[in-house]
């Protein structure tokens, strides 16, 4: 028996090898194998790709390769998601997240918007697919938890590299369910995190800010760790790019090219709305009142399956439309439709216009596809220029409504009306001070004194507020001058805390009046008290002032730590200075002794230093990160963005951990000077490599640590003095060689 069960389990090994094999045909090997020859892929020191192709697709069949050398699981699984998929691998938990996106994107649209697509963009789409089919065909090694074939139409599926690209409005997956599932249903779901800290910064500094009279742009996203490498890709067709690219995807999310680097932001302009439909039932058959008619509402069957007991299992969901887009939720007994734009072919278009775009005019050419719809851009260029555009996709609407609300889908005067033109939309280019700056922040604190004025735009169209963070950029970049690579990095890591500068003062104080009043039940608080009446109120390893604080801010009022606002909504600096002015000492001395509490409890003192508290450790390639106490782990200095720090290291206590390890902050980190030639230093997260086997798993995590930056190798010169590796996409394969 147990050899029969062996043989069977040897045959299901052979059988799945030869499922990935069939889907490149004798003919298409001999295709793609005379494509890799065109393709030249330098693996420099990092085991960073440097990828060179004859045409633009030739790179981006050799950027895609050598994404999935690195982290075919990250790349499959992006794809997986926005295929609606989820459920098919993680079983019923994730089956309504999974309804959500196939609401949202449309597999049918993405195909249609593939036969459609111009010559030059289906060349790009198919050799994304040519990429990963070809890796997979030469390490049958490799075997993928669902994909086993990448279609060419799939990147239009994920048409902005944002890792929040979906947008629902304020709809969330629970009402979803509510709304489409049974109150028997024991199907889950995966929530997404309320008000995360994610987000990013960009500086741009025009040449009278710097030493050397070149522009320099300072890149620094927040995301997820590992959400994103670091990757070059050049073409004799005038492709020359390099920076963070999001796997899975074929245009450099967040980089520079020789004349000109850009930066996202996540914002909160207003690109998704909610519509209060009024739904009549006649005979049985569904309809909605639009303009004093009623109209039908369309109906579709969706069918999703998922993973039971190593079964598939299908579910199929009847879903509803108006004109507006699906039925996502019931409010107060009446049906909520969502009118968004989560995909579309200019999108992608943008995307890729931008990383060849060799002056302003051509990025501003970029810009007016209006397509963007999660994202500002800071921008700098070897002329000199500049710029800050907040949001791209902004549809005209009624500027007296609340759309952060759900207005009346039954009449017409609460349709989008078009969007805006760029030139319409917050921007602002060549600040006579020099400098830009944006942290997920209102754009009208961009450039001090010099930024855009709100009461020239609609509410919806920049409804974000100030953060501590924001203030503390415009802080230092109001006073610096002859700005260096070094010098903007530097900045980038500024420790000052400007939350705690504000609250911790107010917390003193409070603890000060309880023991004039003669109380003492706060008395044993007194040491402590004194910790933080001492603190510099600065991010240091050392620090047992802001492991204090850290663990304080998290047991406040959340409205503290709420970033993201909509239309009408106090900001963060707005809610804390009104906490500080109604402050008592119940609000959080109780809290400051309940820390000091979980501390000891955990580690016998309460004098921990933020360095003992606060990690980083990179244990496996795993996309869930997992996290070991006796494993071993580097102390950071950096903390949560929500207090104002610029630098961005977001750490939590782990399943079965004492001590905090992070996994969201700062990834991928680049400083750029646009002179005669272009100059940057970069760092990532841990490593380039997913694979824990290689010497790139983990090869910048010191560097990490300490903010040692390393030298961007941008032209080809420099790149094959430093080579380790130059080869032909499937030379050879992952097994005989470790990125």
């Amino acid at each position: 028996m147990k050899i029969v069960q062996q043989t069977i389990a040897l045959l299901l090994l052979i059988g799945t090898s030869f499922s990935v094999l069939a889907q490149v045909s004798s003919k298409e090997s001999i295709r793609l194998t005379q494509l890799a020859k065109r393709v030249t892929i330098i693996r420099d020191q990092w085991g960073i790709a440097h990828v060179y192709g004859t045409t633009d697709a030739d790179a981006v069949f050799g950027m895609l390769f050598a994404q999935c050398e690195d982290d075919f699981k990250r790349v499959e699984m992006n794809y997986i998601e926005k295929l609606g998929r989820l459920s098919e691998i993680k079983g019923s938990a994730t089956l309504y997240n999974d309804l959500e996106t196939r609401l949202l994107i449309d597999v049918a649209e993405a195909k249609s918007d593939y036969q459609k697509a111009a010559p030059w963009l289906k060349k790009l789409l198919n050799s994304y697919a040519d990429g990963i089919n070809y890796y997979l065909y030469k390490n049958p090694n490799v075997k993928p938890l669902l994909l086993t074939h990448f279609e060419p139409w799939f990147p239009l599926l994920w048409t902005d590299g944002s890792i929040g690209a979906i947008s629902t409005a304020d709809i969330t997956t629970q009402e979803l369910k509510d709304f489409y599932g049974k109150p028997e249903d024991k199907i889950a779901f995966v929530a997404q995190e309320k008000d995360m800290q994610t987000g990013s910064n960009g500086f741009a500094l025009a040449p009278h800010k710097t030493a050397s009279g070149n522009a320099i742009l300072y890149i620094n996203p927040h995301t997820t760790f590992y959400f994103r490498p670091e990757i070059q890709i050049s073409s004799e067709e005038g492709l020359q790019a390099y920076g963070a690219v999001t796997w899975g995807q074929f245009f450099i999310y967040q980089g520079f090219n020789e004349n000109c680097g850009w930066m996202h932001t996540s914002c909160n302009v207003d690109v998704a709305d909610t519509y209060i439909e009024k739904i009549v039932r006649q005979k049985e058959k569904l309809f909605y009142k639009y303009e004093n008619k009623l109209l039908p509402v369309k109906e579709k069957q969706i069918t999703l399956q998922y993973l039971e007991n190593g079964r598939i299992i299908p579910k199929t969901f009847t879903t509803y439309f108006t004109h507006h887009g699906p039925i996502m939720a019931k409010r107060d007994n009446q049906w909520i439709s969502l009118k968004s734009n989560n995909r579309s072919m200019n999108s992608l278009i943008q995307s890729w216009e931008r990383t060849k775009s060799k002056n302003f005019v051509e990025y501003q050419k970029a810009m007016d596809w209006k397509a963007n719809t999660s994202n500002n851009t800071v921008y700098a260029d070897n002329k000199g220029n500049i710029a800050y555009w907040h949001g791209n996709f902004v549809p005209k609407r009624d500027p007296k409504l609340n759309w952060a609300q759900p207005v009346d889908g039954s009449i017409a005067a609460t349709e989008w009306k078009g969007l805006h033109p760029v030139k319409e939309t917050v921007h602002l280019f060549n600040p006579k001070n020099g400098w830009l700056q944006n942290c997920n922040s209102t754009p009208f604190s961009v450039s001090g004194n010099e930024s855009p004025k709100e009461e020239n735009y609609p509410p919806y169209m920049a409804p974000d507020g100030e953060s501590y963070r924001g203030i503390n950029a415009v802080r230092v970049l109001s006073t610096g001058e002859k700005y260096t690579l070094d010098k903007i990095i530097e900045t980038g890591y500024n420790n000052q805390l400007p939350f705690f500068e504000e609250l911790i003062p107010a917390v003193v104080n409070q603890f000060e009046k309880s023991i004039q009043n003669g109380e003492t039940k706060y008395s044993s608080l007194s040491e402590a008290i004194q910790v933080l009446s001492t603190w510099d109120l600065r991010s240091n390893e050392n620090s047992i002032g802001l492991t204090l604080a850290n663990e304080l801010g998290f047991k406040l009022d959340p409205l503290l730590r709420k970033t993201y606002i909509d239309q009408g909504e106090l900001d963060q600096v707005e809610n804390t200075r009104k906490f500080i002015q109604h402050l008592n000492p119940e609000q959080v001395l109780p809290q400051l002794q309940e820390v000091i509490t979980e501390l000891t409890s955990k580690f016998g003192t309460w004098k921990m230093s933020w360095g003992e508290l606060n990690r980083f450790q990179r244990l496996s390639g795993d996309i869930d990160n997992r996290f070991d106490d006796a494993a071993p782990s580097l102390p950071i200095s950096y903390t949560s963005v929500l207090w104002g720090a610029l630098p961005a290291f977001k750490s939590a206590y782990q399943n079965n951990t004492k001590k905090r390890y992070g996994f969201s902050g700062n990834s991928f980190v680049c400083a750029v000077e646009f002179g005669p030639k272009v100059k940057a230093k970069s760092l990532l997260a841990g490593g380039n490599s997913g694979n824990p086997s290689s010497k790139h798993f983990n090869d910048q995590a010191e560097r990490y640590q300490k903010a040692q930056f390393k030298e961007v190798l941008f032209y080809k010169e420099d790149v094959e003095k430093n080579s380790v590796r130059n080869y032909h996409p499937g030379e050879y394969n992952s097994r005989h060689f470790k990125y």
